[in-house]
């Protein structure tokens, strides 16, 4: 049987020829998507990672499941989803490896059972990110490769069950952070029933995301990071800046024909189609508060924690 590797007790291989002498990975449980990242420090650019290995399965928590139980099939498939990612991490030689969930289980009935459930499958304790947490990380993973030359960045995490902002200086740790209680996969289930949903269904979305991000007061900023599934989906619909006038026309393209249409157009999984006009809705939101264009990161939530990693196996 292969040996667990996880924080407490992190093992540090023998240096690899030719490359970087640690390696570590993240499996990161959301309400969308479970996905796992293993990557490797960059020598040549201080706090950038090396992909090495990505993957990805759609299994998506409607706002009833994560309110009234998760369904057996539900969590099975997140289960199967875990092991088969946490098998390719340890195939891929690590030294670390940390499993995190999000919004997706935060307040999930039976968490307890669950979490017990899916660290059997993962090999290691499955972890609940605190709001905080998750902005830290996702901040810290955003802003850690960045060369400087802004004072003030905002970084903009939309998952499925939650959003994430965090203000602060490049590199640093966040002065300021909120965690709303309104994701891609909370908005559509609220508003965006029909495919497409039609204009009345997106102006209540938009007012929605509005309000709430108001609410959570996202202060203005010299630039804004957006990371997340929604935020890289985006790169085939907006390119790699995300002004609100962009966001609001690649939302009007999206629209205009049904998810399955769009998917093949965009060449995007269906899944992510039908929760990315919530998800355009939100970031639009973010940059008129922030009063500045969306740049989609490169790294998020998974490179902050592999980060992290990174630091705890003695890698600096």
């Amino acid at each position: 049987m292969a040996e667990k590797v996880g924080v407490a007790r992190a093992v540090r291989l023998p240096a690899r020829i030719g490359l970087p002498d640690v390696r570590a990975a993240c499996i990161d449980i959301g309400s969308n998507t479970t996905r796992l990242l293993v990557a490797e420090p960059d020598p040549d650019r201080p706090g950038a990672l090396i992909e090495v290995a990505a993957h990805r399965a759609f299994v998506r928590l409607t706002a009833s499941e994560r309110r009234d139980g998760l369904p057996p099939i539900k969590v099975q498939a997140i289960a199967e989803a875990v092991a088969e990612q946490a098998l390719a991490a340890r195939a891929s030689d690590i030294d670390a490896l940390r499993v995190v969930a999000t919004a997706a289980l935060r307040e999930a009935p039976g968490r307890a059972a669950l979490l017990a459930h899916l660290s059997a499958a993962a090999g290691v304790e499955v972890e609940v990110l605190s709001g905080e947490e998750e902005a830290r990380l996702a901040f810290a993973g955003a802003t850690a490769p960045l060369d400087g030359g802004a004072e003030r960045v905002v970084v903009a995490d939309v998952g499925g069950g939650s959003t994430e902002l965090a203000a602060g200086a490049p590199g640093g740790r966040p002065d300021w952070w909120a965690s709303l209680a309104i994701g891609s996969g909370v908005l559509a289930d609220a508003y965006l029933h029909a495919d497409p949903p039609g204009p009345a269904a997106i102006a209540a979305a938009r007012a929605a995301a509005a309000a709430a991000i108001a609410e959570a007061g996202c202060p203005k900023a010299d630039v804004a990071w957006a990371v997340g599934g929604s935020a890289t989906s985006l790169r085939r619909l907006c390119g790699a800046e995300l002004t609100a006038a962009a966001l609001d026309n690649a939302l009007a393209q999206l629209v205009a024909l049904p998810a399955i249409d769009a998917a093949l157009l965009y060449d995007l999984h269906v899944e992510r189609v039908r929760l990315l006009p919530a998800g355009l809705v939100l970031l639009a939101e973010v940059a008129r508060a922030a009063a500045c264009p969306l740049h989609v990161g490169s790294g998020g939530l998974r490179e902050g924690v592999i980060l992290d990693l990174l630091a705890q196996v003695g890698y600096t």
